[in-house]
This record gives C-alpha cells, sequence and structure tokens, in this order.
C-alpha cells in the first residue's frame, strides 16, 4: 500500500480537469465517506464544491438520486440492485470490498437465541431490499429454509432499534455502523454474519447525467475516497476520531467497525460483476425483482483505470 503522500500524488493536476464551478451533490450514510476522506485529509484542495447530505441507509438515498436531488452516493449491493431492477437511472461506477463481519443478525444480550436455527418462527426486523435482507435470505437459502419460516418485519434503521430495543422483533439485521453500535453500547450478541453467505460488495454509484456531464469531478471525487480507504488501513483510531466527532456517537464504536471491516475501493471487474450477479439471481429467487437483469448492464468500468491507478494496482 503506498504512503498517502505518494499516492496523493496521483491527485496533482486534477485541478486543472475539474470545472472549480461544478457542485457535486454526494449521499452520506452516517458520514461515512465524508469522515473518512477529510480525516485523511483528500479534501482540502477539492477544485469543485462537494455538497453532502446525510442518508439513514441506502433505500432514502437511492430514493434521492432517482429524484436527481443527488448525483452520486456508496450504497451496498443488495439496495442497488433493488433500485436498478426499479429502473432507477443509477449505475456503480466503483466497487467496495470490505469483510462480512459487519453484516449481522443482532439478538439482545440476554437472548435465549444462540443461533440461526433458533430463529425459526420469530421475527426479524430489516429493511426491505437491503443488505440486511440480503443477509436473511442468504442465511434461509443455506438452511434449505423459505422466508415463511420466518416473520420478517420491514423497517427503516430508526423504527427496526426502537421495535429491537423494546423486544417487539426477536432479532434483528443490519449493517455497520448499527452493528457496532448495539455491540458496544448495548452488548448485543450476532448470532450470524455475512462470512461466507454474501459477498461483502457496495457500490460508489452515480446518475447517467452526471457520469455524463460531470465526469472530470466523478472522477476526481472517486479517486481521493480510493486514496482515503487506502490511508485509512493504518489509521483506523484517525478515522475513528474523525467519524466519531461528525456523527456525535463514541469513536469506540467506529474502532470496533473499522477494526474488521477492512475496506477498500476496487475497479468494476470481472469478479465484482460476477460477485453483483449472485445478489441479483438470489433477489430474482426470492421474487423481490421480477424483470431480468444483467450485472454487466448496471455497471459503467470506464473509471476503472482512473480507481486503479488511485489505489496502486
Amino acid at each position: 500500500m503506498k504512503p498517502l503522500l505518494v499516492v496523493a500524488g496521483i491527485l496533482l493536476g486534477l485541478a486543472t480537469s475539474a470545472n472549480a464551478q461544478v457542485t457535486l451533490r454526494v449521499g452520506d450514510q452516517k458520514g461515512n465517506s465524508q469522515a473518512v476522506m477529510q480525516a485523511a485529509g483528500v479534501l482540502n484542495d477539492v477544485p469543485y464544491k462537494i455538497e453532502w447530505k446525510e442518508f439513514v441507509a441506502a433505500a432514502p438515498l437511492l430514493e434521492a438520486l432517482g429524484a436527481g436531488a443527488i448525483e452520486t452516493g456508496l450504497v451496498g449491493d443488495a439496495p442497488f440492485t433493488f433500485a436498478a431492477a426499479a429502473n432507477v437511472p443509477v449505475k456503480a461506477i466503483a466497487a467496495i470490498r470490505q469483510s462480512r463481519e459487519g453484516l449481522a443478525i443482532l439478538v439482545p444480550e440476554k437472548s435465549s437465541v444462540k443461533s440461526f436455527d433458533d430463529l425459526r418462527g420469530k421475527t426479524i426486523a430489516t429493511g426491505r431490499g437491503s443488505i440486511g435482507h440480503q443477509l436473511v435470505l442468504a442465511a434461509l437459502e443455506s438452511k434449505g429454509w423459505t422466508t415463511d419460516d420466518v416473520k420478517l418485519v420491514f423497517l427503516a434503521p430508526s423504527d427496526a432499534k426502537v421495535a429491537y430495543s423494546q423486544g417487539s422483533v426477536d432479532a434483528w439485521s443490519t449493517w455497520e455502523p448499527y452493528v457496532s453500535q448495539e455491540e458496544v453500547l448495548f452488548k448485543s450478541r450476532r448470532i450470524i454474519t455475512g462470512e461466507g453467505l454474501t459477498p461483502g460488495l457496495s457500490f460508489q454509484v452515480a446518475t447517467p447525467a452526471a457520469i455524463n456531464e460531470k465526469r472530470a469531478a466523478l472522477e476526481d471525487f472517486a479517486r481521493r475516497m480510493t486514496v482515503a480507504r487506502a490511508w485509512s488501513q493504518d489509521h483506523v483510531e484517525g478515522y475513528a476520531e474523525t467519524w466519531g466527532r461528525l456523527m456525535n456517537i463514541p469513536p469506540a464504536v467506529a474502532v470496533n467497525w473499522l477494526k474488521r471491516a477492512k475496506i477498500r475501493i476496487t475497479p468494476i471487474d470481472d469478479d465484482v460483476v460476477a460477485d453483483e450477479q449472485k445478489t441479483i439471481d438470489l433477489y430474482a429467487g426470492a421474487g423481490l425483482i421480477k424483470q431480468p437483469l444483467k450485472a454487466s448492464d448496471i455497471v459503467d468500468r470506464s473509471f476503472t483505470e482512473a480507481i486503479a491507478k488511485a489505489a496502486g494496482l
């Protein structure tokens, strides 16, 4: 991995390639992208304006993108698939790989549930079309069960948190940083994670209009994000401190999350396309998407060279 000061040299000269008058409207989830870029110092010389918009989950971020309120953002493979199948104008321009330890089904500390097997017939809260939903479907498939074997309640993260805390549901299938918040602050237990079940894949996505009209800014943003994520591998505490300050959450939550996440940005290659097709097939098999969908049709690989170079590949 290249040191930040060396990798940052890749960004030199980009100021002349992006119009200073351009505003790039970026959707973020729980300060994720903004925090790592700010902590890594890659936002200091951006030659265009970034307008950050905060979302609690991928679904509302993608709704905003479809409505033209934002132009790019970071989302999981599952909600991206759901949106693409619903004809939201969106393309994946970069892939984000990470461990699947932070995608988990949680139960309260004193719950009698010890494994996924114990959830048969019980109630699980998650977001419809989310990566939490994806995990439940993959876990059911691995057991040879169907969706009739559990009771799914589809809730936004804030509502799921309330239902889970009040005992209205038996478990909560969710993602970071919600998993680490529950583990660190409330001693919840992970009874199953996405390891071995889901690809651990997310995407930086953008509207076709932004790809056509703001390509220089988008490419520059993707490069900076790639550099920031590379920096974060060896600077977990610094990233955690910035994220905690932005989100007003104890840094211990972020440290718990980031030490195991190993988040990195990669170009969209054949492996990424194959993993995305697996997610499409999982959703199609569950009847959640009706129309045929090919992973190769919903990605844009024209950013590959820029991202590979920034990642030192």
